[in-house]
């Protein structure tokens, strides 16, 4: 083998080398600009969900302060005296974050006893609507 082969085997190597790396710098940049679109994306989704649930919350605060005649603004300081002490009313969003977990476990039971009573009353109602017999378990649902 002559010597001038080696020569051009490295160039070859080389130059191989070189387009391999510039095809893996090109397949990280495709990667991370769909990254930053999908990062850009999210933001604006975050931003449209940021501003519709400002949009509720000011139309729920203007109408407590329609009803109130007068004491929205102090009515929204007991709300945030209220977070701030532990006693959230679950009025404001976030106030799960800052209640008592004796709290918590009432607010779950209740709305849990809540929803077992709706499940039951539409069972009767359904079965009533279809001329079936009643099950012994819903009888206090049939004298209410």
């Amino acid at each position: 083998m002559p010597w001038w082969s080696w020569i051009v085997i490295w160039i070859a190597l080389v130059a191989l080398s070189l387009v391999y790396l510039l095809l893996l710098g090109i397949r990280t940049w495709r990667g991370f600009s769909a990254t930053l679109d999908a990062f850009h994306h999210a933001g604006e989704e975050l931003t449209r969900y940021r501003a519709g649930a400002e949009q509720k919350l000011s139309a729920a605060r203007s109408a407590g302060e329609g009803d109130s005649a007068g004491e929205g603004d102090s009515a929204r300081d007991g709300d945030t005296q209220a977070v701030a002490r532990g006693q959230a009313t679950g009025k404001l969003p976030g106030w799960a974050v800052f209640a008592s977990p004796d709290q918590m476990k009432d607010d779950y039971t209740s709305a849990k006893a809540e929803r077992v009573n709706r499940r039951r009353r539409m069972r009767v109602a359904r079965r009533s609507e279809r001329g079936q017999l009643q099950s012994w378990r819903d009888i206090e649902v049939l004298l209410d």
